[in-house]
């Protein structure tokens, strides 16, 4: 009989369940894999229950089913975790969170004290999440119940604690160094009490500072160390102990150890605990000012809008707001929801949005964001989108993915800290047994070997890539630059070459029709009378025209589009046809010259056929905007290769192309040729656009960088939106991310090289030369501005300005 090993059951949700042949071939596919003992599905819930073990695993049975055209479904669900203190900690979250039931990936963020998990539909709950890893030590909660004031406690409780075991250890300090470097202080202790009191003494502070401050080092960091994942708590635990043990043996049994190592060592342990406690301090707050840019985005939105009702404006709630709900906008207050202006006219400062200073105005018609600023004008507005609908919050949800992101560059580091503590806690023990066999004694060895365990710095580590995120993110958002995706901010600082989509990219995306050949208000009517059944902006300019001068638009009937050619359909009995010069293969005749003419001048031609024949030609131009011309040449400015890529003719595309400093044109690119396009472009290449024919060749560039003011589809296939909509916003989001690469290049290496130099300094790898050997509380107190070093020089990146139109 074959022994079941690793048993486990998961539930999956399944996509494309129809009918109950979906459901036995379900079945048949899982209960045909090895190790598979049961399977049951249920076609109301879209659910399959599966039994299993080895060779059996989640993934294997998700990719059957997903070859089998039943995908599961993925969820991702955010965990807020207190407790985590170096990267040893963040790797033992994720180790947790991986075993759990239908877990496909989990990052844990030292610096957001967050836990990210994708998982399978139907395996653990956020609430089982959180229980398996507060059972491994950590407090966690689903993020949504999370408390608002963690980061506020915590950080009153390390101030407490710390004003404590200072107030403790003072005297402890005092008494012992202060004997050691003023010897009229020391005969003056002498004087009024034996050695034996002062010792006894120093015993019951130190043992007060370890019980009651200290206590979080080892309610943490035993436990870590017996279940063989020791942790940064872990050092301090057993490097204290080890020095307070040491220094009870020669207070309270002096007998059991060699008069040459009768010392006591109480300062170092008490003041141990006082310096790591004041380095979390110091890091709580500057977490705090990393975070801020979170904070400051949840603190746009008011807390209740005024709400019409039948007797006037109510205050009313946000959560309470519904679509539809009409709202009264004081002057000068923030705007609560998104929504359209029914009356008023006003100027709102949407600065939080794109990062530009000069109001915009608005009337009634324009649309609102939530949490920009109205002006001097009252506005009645209507709700449209509430919640996690609105633009603000999906801007917050934006950054606050970037900052829980775990970029490429921090595998290294996972991978190196998995194994750091225990090498650092072997390390600690070989230099023990080093000094004991060639040192001095047992006092010189126990100094040597905490030194060591204090020394190490995970935290430096852990914190590298966190922060530098969190920071860099936060400022980008400040700036109206969203990295949707946190891995974009790596890529993006290699990219050597940005490709334009031209139209509202480069362009104002809004064309008006410029000339007319010939001059015929019947030819004008005839084109809108097509061009009104298309959605395309070249279209619109000639509706446009056509309305401004009064014409009767007569009905078209049998229209057809033809993707970057044109138009045709039936009007007045007649097959009208309009577009590009490809649309012609017959050709132009008389107005080939007329439609190149315009062309020279960068406007676009679009001919028009009477029953086959063309008739005449009409000039559409699409104005560039301003920003368009400094941002190309600030990029140059930066070593980045520019080019664009457009649907136009191609002399069209080279004057523009000319007025704007671009050589490198790519013209007459059919709206699926981008693709193509970008891809010949690759390696390093940033791809720019707006448009919803954008969206695969954003998805197929190695960043995609979608301007905020274009469709909802370019940005949700970009990993980067640029909310003020222009241009110069592509440069400014190169230099913050080659600024957060750099910052965390620095502090990996500072995080790294610390470690590398001081660990066997404080082993005393200097004392053969005639070098001092590290006191075990200076090992504290770098260990302590190792952190704070890495934390300030990420938070200089709140300094980055945007990129400025060069002189």
């Amino acid at each position: 009989m074959t022994q079941i090993t690793n048993p486990q059951s998961l539930r999956f949700h399944l996509e494309g369940m129809t009918c109950a042949s979906c459901v036995a071939r379900v079945e048949r596919v899982l209960t045909a894999q090895p190790g598979v003992t049961a399977a049951r599905v249920n076609l109301a819930d879209d659910s399959a229950d599966v039994q299993f073990a080895d060779p059996a695993t989640p993934d294997a049975l998700a990719a059957v089913l997903t070859a089998a055209g039943y995908p599961p479904r993925q969820i991702t669900l955010d965990l807020a975790v207190e407790g985590m203190t170096c990267a040893s900690c963040t790797g033992r979250v994720e180790r947790v969170l991986q075993a759990q039931p239908g877990v496909i990936a989990a990052r844990a963020n030292l610096a957001a004290r967050r836990a990210q998990v994708t998982l399978w539909q139907g395996g653990a709950s956020a609430e089982a999440l959180a229980a398996a890893v507060s059972r491994a030590g950590f407090a966690a909660t689903p993020q949504a119940d999370a408390n608002p004031d963690a980061r506020a406690d915590e950080l009153r409780l390390l101030g407490r604690d710390t004003w404590i075991a200072g107030a403790l250890t003072l005297p402890v300090f005092v008494v012992e160094m202060g004997g050691h470097l003023v010897p009229a202080l020391h005969h003056w202790l002498m004087g009024i009490a034996p050695q034996q009191v002062l010792w006894i003494a120093q015993f019951v502070l130190a043992t007060l500072v370890l019980a009651i401050p200290g206590r979080r080092f080892y309610a943490k960091g035993i436990p870590a160390l017996l279940r063989g994942g020791p942790d940064m708590n872990s050092l301090v635990a057993v490097g204290t102990f080890a020095a307070w043990a040491y220094s009870t043996v020669a207070t309270f049994a002096p007998h059991l150890l060699p008069a040459a190592a009768r010392a006591v060592y109480f300062e170092a342990a008490a003041v141990i605990v006082v310096l790591i406690l004041l380095g979390r301090v110091m890091e709580a707050r500057a977490r705090g000012r990393a975070g801020a840019a979170i904070a400051g985005l949840v603190g746009l939105q008011p807390k209740t809008a005024r709400l019409q009702m039948p007797d006037g404006f109510t205050p009313m709630p946000i959560a309470q707001i519904r679509p539809g709900d009409r709202l009264m906008i004081r002057p000068g207050e923030r705007i609560p929801l998104d929504g359209t202006v029914i009356e008023g006219q006003s100027a709102v400062d949407e600065a939080m949005l794109t990062g530009e200073a000069i109001p915009v105005a608005k009337a009634a018609g324009d649309t609102l964001t939530g949490g920009t600023v109205n002006g001097t004008g009252a506005l009645l507005m209507q709700a449209t989108h509430v919640g996690a609908d609105t633009v603000l919050a999906r801007i917050i949800a934006m950054v606050e993915q970037a900052q829980g992101a775990k970029l490429p560059v921090q595998a290294l580091v996972d991978r190196i800290t998995l194994w750091f503590v225990p090498v650092v806690m072997a390390l600690a023990a070989a230099t023990v047994a080093v000094w004991l066999a060639f040192g001095p004694g047992l006092a010189e060895a126990l100094v040597a070997g905490v030194s060591v365990l204090i020394i190490a710095c995970p935290c430096a580590m852990g914190l590298a890539t966190p922060v530098s995120i969190m920071v860099g993110t936060g400022r980008a958002a400040e700036l109206g630059v969203l990295f949707r995706r946190g891995e974009a901010l790596q890529t993006l600082a290699t990219v050597s070459r940005v490709a334009f989509d031209k139209t509202g990219t480069l362009t104002e995306g809004r064309p008006v029709l410029t000339d007319l050949k010939p001059a015929s208000p019947h030819l004008l009517r005839l084109a809108a009378a097509v061009e009104a059944q298309s959605e395309h902006p070249l279209a619109l300019a000639v509706v446009q025209l056509a309305q401004q001068k009064g014409l009767e638009i007569p009905e078209a009937r049998d229209f057809v589009a033809t993707p970057g050619y044109g138009a045709e359909a039936l009007v007045e009995g007649q097959r009208i046809t309009l577009g590009a010069a490809r649309m012609f293969p017959q050709g132009l005749g008389q107005w080939q010259v007329e439609g190149e003419g315009f062309a020279v001048q960068g406007k676009t031609p679009i001919y028009v056929a009477v029953e086959g024949k063309v008739l005449g030609v009409l000039a559409v131009a699409d104005r560039v905007k301003p920003g368009a011309a400094p941002a190309v040449q600030a990029l140059t400015a930066m070593g980045i290769e520019v080019a664009m890529i457009t649907g136009d003719t191609e002399r069209v595309a080279r004057a523009i192309g000319s007025e704007l400093g671009i050589s490198d044109i790519h013209a007459e690119v059919l709206p699926g040729g981008k693709v193509e396009t970008v891809a010949a472009l690759k390696p390093g290449v940033a791809f720019v656009g707006d448009g919803i024919n954008d969206a695969p060749a954003l998805a197929a560039a190695d960043v995609g960088i979608a301007i905020g003011t274009g469709t909802d589809v370019a940005i949700e296939a970009a990993e980067v939106v640029l909310m003020s909509g222009q241009p110069m916003g592509v440069a400014t989001a190169i230099r913050l991310s080659r600024a957060v690469m750099r910052n965390i290049r620095q502090n990996l290496l500072w995080a790294f090289g610390y470690n590398a130099a001081l660990i066997p300094v404080a082993a005393g790898a200097l004392v053969p030369f005639g070098g001092p050997q590290l006191s075990p509380m200076l090992a504290a107190g770098a260990m302590a501005l190792s952190s704070i070093f890495v934390l300030t020089n990420a938070l200089r990146l709140k300094r980055i300005r945007a990129v400025e139109a060069p002189e």
